[in-house]
């Protein structure tokens, strides 16, 4: 199912304990590096995978979602940070593992792998940021006008009266 509202991102956070970010990083500078931090410090237990790495923050890092499921159990919540263009097999061995939800954050759109998901049965987050929907939900977003609901890198233009 498309968790396409406000309520039902809400309820799958509030029920969610543990988050896999497949293609979490060691670099601070990285988005999924920032994510990573972030829910780890607002009562997640997070599971980076990336081949590329041994550990993050002294957190074992996983070479594979089996690999993840084998030695810890199931996530409730895959979070994916790769290439639109490759997250096909990331979401086929989501589902081969039995995952509950998948979580595709800003710009990674892919329309056979989200169809394939939705299909399948998984609960389905698209082009939002697991880190945004979670402080909007806590609250973090009200400061400087932050809660607007449009979230943007683009300074507004402003008109010349």
């Amino acid at each position: 199912m498309i968790l396409d509202t406000p309520g039902k991102r809400r309820r799958l956070l509030d029920s969610a304990k543990t988050v896999a970010i497949i293609g979490a990083s060691t670099n601070p500078l990285r988005p999924s590096y920032f994510i990573f931090r972030y829910l780890r410090t607002h009562g997640f237990e997070v599971w980076p995978v990336n081949p590329n790495h041994q550990k993050i923050d002294d957190v074992e890092c996983y070479p594979s979602l089996l690999e993840l499921a084998r030695r810890k159990g199931m996530p409730d919540i895959i979070d994916v940070f790769r290439r639109s263009d490759a997250v096909l097999p990331v979401v086929e061995e989501a589902i081969a593992l039995g995952a509950p939800a998948i979580w595709f954050q800003y710009g990674v759109l892919n329309a056979k792998a989200i169809a394939r998901a939705d299909n399948a049965g998984l609960n389905v987050v698209v082009d939002r940021c697991i880190k945004v929907e979670h402080a909007r939900f806590a609250g973090g977003l009200g400061m400087m006008g932050m809660n607007s609901g449009v979230l943007s890198s683009r300074r507004r233009v402003r008109k010349e009266s």
